[in-house]
C-alpha cells in the first residue's frame, strides 16, 4: 500500500496529491462488521438488539445498506432507521467511518461502559451517534452512513477537509429527497461525528437545518496532527489503525503527509473547517478536559456566523454527557424547534452555560454567562522567576534562567504561586517564554498548568475516567512565528508557514497557547505551571485502556424478543486496533536534544497570561 496516492480538492476545487495508506480488510475480526445486507426490516416494539440494553419503545423500519451516489459517481452505503408510519419526518445524520453499527469502537470496550448505564441506549446507534430507538420514538429518522471508503463504501477514507464536507452535503441533499423526508436534516454526534458537522455545514447544503456538535475539533493540523507545531501522530495512527476498507480503498495517510510537509500548505489549510461559513442554528457542547476537542469546539462556537447558537460547557466525559437522559431531552427540544418548526420556547435557553472545575471541592455547573470568552474577564500577567521558581504579579528586576536536560526521561522546571484569595481562572491563556537550546537547533516544549493543594500535592478528581483538570500547551520553537492578523494576546495563533531554526546561543521569545480551562482556586491553593520537553509517544495511551468486547447478535433478523432465545453468534473479542500490523509510514519524532534554558526577569519578560473572572456585580 505504500506509495499510493489520490487526488483531493481544496476549498476552491484545486487538485492536491495526497498519500494513501492501507486499512483493515472488512472481514477482520476487530472491525466487527456484520456484513453487506441490503434489506428492509421491521423492528418490533419490545425487541432488543443487544442483551442488557434498552428494549425498543416503538416499531422501527430499518433500511440496510441503501446506496447513495455522490457527486463524483462514488457509491456509499447507509442504514436508515425511521418511524413505522406514512408521515413525513425530519432526519438526523451521524457521519463517520466507524461503521454503521458497533464497528471497531464501541462503548462496551471502555471501563464501566464509560459511565453510561446500558439501559440508557438500545444498541442500535453507531459509535458516538444518536440512538435510533429514542429518536424514532419521537418522530425522527436516523441516517447512519459508512462514509467514502469505510467498509463496503467505495473510495478512500478522508481525514476531513472540503471533499469530506462535500460528501456530507451530498448525503444530506439525497436524504431530503426521500419519500419519507420532510426536507429538514440535522446532524448530531460527538468526536468524529461532531467534526463532520463543521466541515459539512461549511458547505451550506440547502436542506441542512441545524447542527449539534458535541465536542469536536475544527482544525486537524493545529489540534490533532500537531499542537503548536509539535508532531503528535499517535492518535491519528490509533484511529487509522481501526478503520476498515475494501482492497481498492484505504485511508488518507495523515502521518505520511506530516513527514512530507510538516509546515502549512494547501492540504493542511484545507483540514481547518471554514467556521465562518456556518450560518445555521447550532447547539454546541464542550468540556475543558478533552485532550483532542476542547479548543476546536470552543473556537467553533466563537467563530461560526450563526446568530442562533448556544454553548454548554460540561464537567464530565463526552460520551456520558451525550447519552445523559436530560441532555438528550434538551437536544430534542433544539431539533424540534429547527427540524419540526415547533414553537417550544427553545430560544429562551441561555445562550452560554459554563462549568468551572474545582478539584477538592464542588464544581460549578451550568452557570449562565452572556458569552464565551466571558465578557467580564480581567486578564493578568504572572511573571516567572527562575531564581525562586515562582510566579509573581511583578517582574523580577534581575535576570536569571532555569535549565534542564531534554534527553533525560523526566525533566523540566515548575513555577508556582500560592493564591492569596479565592480566584477563578476561566478562558483562554498563554505562556510567554524566552528560551534557548544549547545543543540543538530546535525545541519541542510541553506546558502543564494545574491546581494543587496548599501542601503541593495533587487533588483527586473523580467525575470521569481519566479526566485531567490541567490545561496544556505545546510549541515547536522553530514554528514560533505568529499569524498576527488572527492572534490575540490571550489566544496566539502560529502561522506554521516556515521554520526558524535556532542558532547557537540564540535566545528567542515564544508565545504558547494554553487550551481553555475553568478552574476554581480557594485561598491557599497553588497555581503551578511546568515547562518540559515533549517526547513523542510510540502509541496513543488515551485517558483509559480499551479492550475489544465480544458482542453477541442474533443469527437471524436484527432484533429479537428475549423470551424467544434465538441462536446467537459472536463478533469481536480480538486485538484492539489490529491495523497496527498494516504497513504504514514512519512516525515523526520530537525535535529535542540536549539542554534547554528558560530565561526570566530583567529584559526577559517570561509570563503567564491568565483570565481572572471577578464575581458578577448585579
Amino acid at each position: 500500500m505504500k506509495n499510493r496516492t489520490m487526488i483531493a480538492h481544496d476549498k476552491n476545487g484545486k487538485e492536491m496529491t495526497v498519500a494513501v495508506r492501507g486499512a483493515l480488510p472488512v472481514d477482520s475480526p476487530c472491525t466487527r462488521y456484520t456484513g453487506y445486507k441490503p434489506e428492509t426490516l421491521l423492528l418490533k416494539k419490545g425487541q432488543v438488539r443487544l442483551k442488557g440494553y434498552m428494549s425498543l419503545p416503538c416499531d422501527i423500519i430499518l433500511e440496510r445498506d441503501v446506496p447513495v451516489t455522490l457527486r463524483d459517481g462514488v457509491t456509499i452505503y447507509t442504514d436508515i432507521f425511521r418511524p413505522n408510519d406514512d408521515k413525513l419526518h425530519p432526519a438526523i445524520m451521524a457521519m463517520s467511518p466507524y461503521g454503521k453499527e458497533i464497528g471497531s469502537q464501541w462503548l462496551d470496550d471502555t471501563p464501566n461502559h464509560a459511565g453510561i448505564p446500558m439501559q440508557a441506549t438500545s444498541g442500535l446507534q453507531k459509535f458516538e451517534g444518536p440512538d435510533p430507538a429514542y429518536w424514532c420514538n419521537h418522530g425522527y429518522a436516523i441516517i447512519n452512513p459508512d462514509v467514502r471508503g469505510a467498509y463496503n463504501s467505495e473510495g478512500v477514507i478522508l481525514f476531513f477537509g472540503s471533499d469530506y464536507g462535500r460528501d456530507g452535503a451530498d448525503i444530506i441533499e439525497w436524504a431530503a429527497k426521500q419519500a419519507w423526508s420532510n426536507g429538514k436534516i440535522g446532524m448530531s454526534g460527538n468526536s468524529w461525528l461532531a467534526i463532520s458537522q463543521w466541515f459539512t455545514a461549511a458547505q451550506r447544503p440547502e436542506h441542512l437545518a441545524a447542527i449539534a456538535p458535541w465536542e469536536g475539533l475544527s482544525d486537524c493540523y493545529r489540534e490533532i496532527a500537531t499542537r503548536g507545531g509539535v508532531a503528535m501522530p499517535e492518535f491519528v495512527k490509533m484511529l487509522s489503525d481501526s478503520f476498515a476498507s475494501t482492497e481498492n480503498g484505504g485511508i488518507e495517510d495523515v502521518i505520511a503527509m506530516m513527514n512530507e510537509q510538516p509546515t502549512m500548505n494547501n492540504w493542511w489549510a484545507d483540514k481547518e473547517a471554514d467556521l465562518e461559513a456556518i450560518n445555521i442554528p447550532a447547539y454546541i457542547v464542550a468540556s475543558y478536559t478533552n485532550p483532542i476537542h476542547t479548543y476546536g469546539t470552543l473556537e467553533g462556537y466563537r467563530r461560526i456566523s450563526s446568530k442562533d447558537k448556544w454553548l454548554r460547557i460540561h464537567n464530565t466525559g463526552e460520551w456520558d454527557d451525550y447519552y445523559h437522559k436530560g441532555h438528550t431531552e434538551e437536544l430534542r427540544k433544539f431539533f424540534d424547534r429547527y427540524l419540526k418548526d415547533e414553537d417550544n420556547g427553545w430560544e429562551n435557553t441561555p445562550k452560554v452555560r459554563v462549568s468551572v472545575l474545582n478539584p477538592g471541592g464542588r464544581d460549578i455547573v451550568d452557570r449562565v454567562e452572556e458569552d464565551f470568552p466571558i465578557p467580564r474577564t480581567q486578564y493578568k500577567k504572572l511573571y516567572l522567576d527562575a531564581a525562586e521558581n515562582n510566579l509573581a504579579e511583578s517582574p523580577s528586576t534581575s535576570g536569571g534562567y532555569a535549565q534542564y536536560d531534554s534527553d533525560r526521561k523526566r525533566s523540566g522546571v515548575s513555577f508556582s504561586m500560592k493564591m492569596q484569595s479565592d480566584t477563578e481562572i476561566t478562558g483562554y491563556m498563554k505562556l510567554r517564554l524566552w528560551v534557548s537550546a544549547l545543543d540543538h537547533d530546535d525545541m519541542d516544549l510541553y506546558v502543564n498548568l494545574e491546581k494543587r493543594r496548599p501542601n503541593g500535592l495533587k487533588y483527586k478528581y473523580s467525575l470521569g475516567p481519566g479526566m485531567d483538570t490541567s490545561a496544556k500547551g505545546y510549541i515547536r520553537v522553530s514554528l514560533r512565528a505568529l499569524d498576527e492578523a488572527k492572534s490575540t494576546e490571550e489566544n496566539p495563533r502560529q502561522s506554521m508557514e516556515w521554520e526558524q531554526k535556532l542558532k547557537a546561543g540564540e535566545i528567542v521569545p515564544v508565545d504558547i497557547l494554553i487550551w481553555p480551562m475553568g478552574l476554581e482556586f480557594k485561598k491557599g491553593d497553588i497555581l503551578r505551571i511546568t515547562v518540559s520537553p515533549y517526547k513523542t509517544k510510540k502509541m496513543w495511551t488515551g485517558p483509559f485502556k480499551l479492550k475489544m468486547a465480544k458482542i453477541n447478535l442474533p443469527k437471524e433478523g436484527y432484533t429479537y424478543f428475549p423470551e424467544d432465545k434465538p441462536e446467537m453468534y459472536t463478533i469481536g473479542g480480538s486485538e484492539m486496533f489490529a491495523g497496527s500490523s498494516v504497513d504504514t509510514s514512519d512516525m515523526p519524532k520530537d525535535h529535542n536534544k540536549g539542554r534547554h534554558r528558560i530565561y526570566t526577569g530583567g529584559k526577559y519578560d517570561s509570563f503567564l497570561y491568565v483570565p481572572i473572572i471577578p464575581e458578577r456585580v448585579e
